[in-house]
């Protein structure tokens, strides 16, 4: 276990993605968004994706340079194609296009479809809330099927996030960002990769039993073997039973199947993501400042409540993260064994020296 410095960090993701062939703003891009979800505590979705990144580069699964196609559009909506460019870039231009359009006639709705891994959902809802927009997201992973329906031990789609920012003026955004499955499948892997441990039922096996072994998703692990999810027999199970297999199925329809992207029963020669966001101004539907003063009330009288774990607190969506944004910018980004050694091998696949990740890394490492 090793703790960085984020901007070492940074630093270092982005000359393995300039030495891949992206361009240097593509490269920070994609490198800042994966350390700033290491910030916020999702390592799932952080720099641990960066061996899937590469791989999916030199698979042509992905294309760098790409930019958003816009399919139909009018003042109020668009449905765009990602072209299978870098999410990183992809879902930041969709989410400006939807924050354009809202800012100028109060609403929107973008549909995106056939980008790579857009991340974390919650980064495109704290971009629109900075712009004072409320957005809502559903995304869908077709060509990725992971999860088992409520009462259902075979994979039926993915884990399938859901996002909500409400901007709060002159404070920070209220973010729900969730999956609707048990647990991502990031997390998983990070399991997998000796990191925290899975709840005990989050995955559930062909014979109906649940277990929280990763080993369930991934197989058996051998040495220098790639964790791919495909070679497990078991699934993830959804999260709150009926009410998260219902949400993940929303999302599979919403933003599979309207967006053109697909759904998990569609056949896909790779993982590709879609998503359908909405967003508001608040001012097109009323008094702004009144909004923001009700939501400033609730905030309050919501984590008023006394908490069941004495010398613990009531947090609001989103406090969780920024409690890890604080400590990690302070304490510098865990991160396991396991995971920078799958970064120094996609680096040493992209050309770089172990030396020379090292070296990148040198004024930032704060503890090994």
């Amino acid at each position: 276990m090793r703790s960085i410095e984020a901007a070492a960090l940074r630093r270092t993701v982005a000359a393995i993605f300039e030495a891949a062939g992206c361009s240097a703003v593509e490269s920070a891009r994609v490198a800042e968004s994966l350390v700033e979800t290491n910030l916020t505590g999702h390592d799932s979705h952080g720099v641990i994706r960066v061996p899937r990144y590469i791989a999916a580069l030199k698979r042509g699964d992905v294309h760098a340079g790409r930019g958003i196609t816009i399919v139909t559009e009018t003042p109020v909506l668009a449905v765009v194609d990602g072209n299978n460019g870098f999410g990183q870039t992809i879902a930041q231009q969709a989410t400006d296009l939807g924050i354009g359009k809202a800012t100028t006639s109060g609403m929107a709705i973008v549909a995106l479809r056939h980008t790579a891994h857009v991340g974390r959902i919650g980064e495109w809802a704290e971009r629109a809330a900075a712009a004072g927009l409320i957005s809502i997201h559903f995304v869908n992973v077709p060509g990725s099927i992971l999860v088992a329906p409520f009462n259902g031990v075979e994979r039926r789609m993915s884990t399938n996030p859901i996002a909500i920012g409400i901007p709060v003026t002159g404070e920070l955004p209220i973010v729900l960002d969730f999956a609707t499955s048990t647990v991502a499948e990031g997390k998983a892997l990070v399991a997998y990769k000796g990191g925290a441990a899975l709840p005990p039922d989050a995955l559930v096996e062909p014979d109906g039993r649940t277990t929280g072994d990763p080993a369930a998703l991934y197989g058996t692990p051998h040495p220098g073997k790639p964790a791919d999810a495909r070679d497990g027999p078991g699934a993830i199970r959804a999260f709150g039973q009926h009410k998260g297999s219902g949400l993940s199925f929303m999302c599979e329809l919403l933003a599979g199947a309207f967006s053109g992207g697909g759904t998990a029963a569609s056949a896909h020669p790779s993982i590709t993501n879609a998503m359908l966001s909405i967003y508001l101004a608040p001012s097109a539907f009323g008094d702004a400042r009144a909004f923001t003063d009700e939501v400033r009330a609730f905030a309050a009288f919501f984590t008023s409540s006394r908490p069941a774990v004495p010398g613990t607190e009531v947090l609001m969506p989103g406090g969780p993260e920024q409690r890890s944004r604080e400590r990690r910018r302070r304490e510098g980004i865990p991160l396991e064994d396991a995971v920078w050694e799958g970064i120094l091998q996609a680096a040493e696949s992209c050309g770089l020296s172990r030396e020379h990740m090292e070296h990148l890394l040198s004024e930032g490492s704060l503890s090994r």
